[in-house]
């Protein structure tokens, strides 16, 4: 982490897992993790499994270290959140439950645009953790000063199906782990990297992909990175951008 800040000049995150099978054992690992990180400790995460460790789990860590960033792992969708379970409680009511117990940013699905379960009407989730009040499917939600909660996207994202997923949401105040979409660029991870990230600008300005594509190289190689994902979203890009099989 401190190699990759010295070398863009920009600071970055580090996301550390202190989920353990006791809250003890949390704290240890927690403590462990901010002595090491020692003067660069303000940019560790703690991910604290929410699903594994409960929501004791997560009301200790917000409490014992209230400074710092609280990064809730949403895990067990298919049993508790999915649409298809017949138990548990929907993505809206975990994402208000992890926003009061104090969770810095929590995962809330794709929205139907990777390849976690859901559909576009989600970005309600992301209205609900981030407004100080948002009208909810059965009644007004007001937080009164409550502090707001960072949506969290994952699940099979890539550089091509981000514009339209920021289209959707109408704002890019998200934070996106979109590994295999940075990893499974064929150039580099970090030309993975930077071709979400030109994604993002590329929605922003208000381009069409297809002409994004042809002034910024490390987007236009995500075409060919993931091309499936481009044929099934820009239908003809290989001759509009200049690829040929």
């Amino acid at each position: 982490m401190k190699r990759a800040m010295d070398e863009t000049g920009e600071a970055k995150i580090f996301s550390a897992n202190i989920t353990a099978d006791d809250h003890y054992e949390m704290l240890h690992r927690a403590d462990f993790i901010l002595e090491t990180f020692g003067p660069d400790a303000d940019k560790v995460a703690f991910l604290v499994d929410g699903f594994v460790g409960g929501p004791g789990m997560i009301t200790t860590a917000r409490r014992q270290y209230a400074n710092q960033y609280l990064h809730y792992h949403r895990a067990g969708h298919g049993m508790i959140t999915s649409p298809s379970a017949k138990r548990g409680y929907t993505a809206l009511v975990l994402g208000k439950i992890s926003r009061l117990q104090g969770a810095s940013g929590i995962h809330v699905g794709t929205m139907g645009f990777g390849k976690m379960e859901s559909d576009q009407s989600d970005k309600l989730i992301c209205y609900m953790l981030e407004r100080d009040e948002c009208q909810g499917p059965v009644y007004h939600q007001k937080w009164y000063g409550m502090k707001p909660t960072t949506s969290i996207i994952s699940g099979g994202m890539n550089a091509l199906r981000l514009p339209g997923f920021f289209e959707n949401l109408g704002h890019g105040n998200v934070i996106n782990t979109a590994g295999g979409g940075a990893y499974g660029h064929v150039d580099s991870p970090a030309a993975g990297a930077i071709s979400l990230r030109q994604a993002y600008e590329c929605w922003k300005a208000g381009a069409d992909p297809i002409q994004w594509a042809r002034e910024h190289r490390e987007f236009a190689r995500a075409f060919e990175s993931f091309p499936k994902d481009a044929d099934m979203l820009y239908p003809g890009w290989r001759e509009k951008i200049g690829v040929h099989k």
